[in-house]
């Protein structure tokens, strides 16, 4: 138990002689510090239980082994194709390019929401910003997509798709 003692005051006693002023008998104080650092230990526990933590704010990815290959049917696939500008060509099977912005993805993935068996292909240039990338991936996460390849894209694609 803890506690803390203060010692007690009062002079040397004289030898010898009336003085008659008598030296003042004080009593030692005491106190209990036990019940302090139960408070403070509680206030400590409550807080550490209440504290909300903060989530933190990072995409899972779930990568496939190396060597691991899988057949996908093409009926079965959506392409995207994300230039350094912003651009966006998609297209779903063998149907035709279509052009749009990274700003637009959101409806342009809108009827295809919450489609597993959809596995979609992103192709991203190099050049084109980190920012672009993110954004892409948070649309696809938003429309429920969670089937996708992330890819850099190569010169001859880009030329391709460049070329409409």
């Amino acid at each position: 138990m803890g506690a803390v003692d203060t010692p007690e005051r009062g002079g040397k006693k004289k030898k010898g002689g009336l003085s008659g002023r008598r030296p003042k008998r004080r009593v030692g104080v005491r106190i209990d510090m036990t019940p302090m650092v139960d408070v403070a230990f509680l206030l400590l526990i409550f807080f550490m239980v209440t504290t909300v933590f903060r989530t933190p704010k990072a995409l899972e990815i779930n990568l496939p082994p190396k060597d691991a290959k899988v057949d996908v049917a093409v009926s079965k696939t959506f392409t995207m194709r994300i230039l350094e500008d912003g651009r966006l060509y998609w297209r779903r099977a063998e149907e035709p390019w279509n052009r749009t912005t990274t700003d637009k993805l959101k409806d342009v993935l809108k009827p295809f929401e919450g489609q597993n068996e959809l596995i979609l292909v992103v192709k991203i240039d190099r050049k084109s910003p980190f920012e672009n990338m993110v954004n892409a991936l948070d649309e696809l996460h938003a429309a429920k997509l969670s089937r996708f390849s992330i890819t850099p894209l190569e010169d001859k694609e880009k030329q391709e798709v460049e070329g409409l």
